[in-house]
């Protein structure tokens, strides 16, 4: 016996629950370009503004209200993280290309040195604004600083850049060295870097060439060499005394 068709047309069949939400999608596309927009806007108005500007100020350069930014980042520490992030990926990207250039090892330092201040000097205010701050409230985002903010991981990346042609170099000898010595040479750089950015500018301050020279040189030979006495012109006989 033959049994009736009862399937529907392929036009009539209701949408298979696997399928996915097209209203949904270009919601959830909007949102993600709507942040990203953002992200921009709130990185230019700190770039003008400065480091401590608050969420009206930021929010009031962009051409919104504050509650907008409130919405997509929860709070200012939010907000940070997100810029961090962006920011921070940009200068992984900038320092991994400077190291790829590089012939030697103390090069590749060279480079991926110039590369951190020469970024972050570019926007004092904005790296400032994703590296300095601690929010008050415990139940706020992680700082950016903290173990598992985009800084820690960013300073791990640089740390496994520097760590990378430094084994090379120095072969299985070196390996108990390097275990340590990347991350001791990140805290380097970034306190010195950042204390050399926060420095008013004066003909005492090093410029940017030379202080990455000056970095690189601590990292690879210490400051052994500015230790050394300057031999004396002259000398004292036991006879003549002081």
């Amino acid at each position: 016996m033959n049994f009736p068709d009862t399937s529907l047309p392929a036009a009539m069949e209701p949408p298979s629950s696997a399928a996915p939400d097209g209203r949904s999608s270009r919601w959830q596309s909007h949102r993600e370009e709507r942040r990203r927009e953002l992200i921009k806007q709130a990185r230019r108005a700190v770039h003008a503004l400065g480091s401590d500007a608050s969420m009206e100020d930021i929010a009031t350069a962009a051409g919104t209200s504050k509650s907008v930014f409130y919405r997509y980042f929860g709070d200012k520490a939010g907000l940070q993280q997100a810029v961090g992030e962006v920011v921070l990926s940009q200068m992984q990207h900038r320092i991994q290309e400077a190291a790829q250039s590089a012939v030697t090892p103390r090069e590749g330092l060279l480079a991926m040195v110039s590369a951190y201040l020469q970024m972050a000097d570019t926007s004092p205010n904005v790296y400032t604004f994703v590296t300095s701050y601690a929010p008050a409230d415990p139940s706020s985002p992680p700082h950016p600083a903290a173990p598992g903010g985009p800084l820690g991981h960013f300073f791990d990346a640089i740390a496994d850049m520097i760590a990378t042609p430094m084994r090379s170099h120095l072969g299985d000898v070196g390996e108990t060295v390097i275990g340590y010595w990347p991350k001791a040479a990140i805290g380097l750089v970034r306190n010195a870097g950042e204390q050399w950015l926060s420095t008013a500018d004066s003909p005492a301050k090093p410029t940017q060439e030379t202080m990455a020279r000056q970095i690189t040189a601590w990292l690879c030979v210490g400051i052994a060499p500015e230790l050394t006495p300057a031999p004396s012109t002259t000398k004292l006989s036991a006879k003549e005394g002081l």
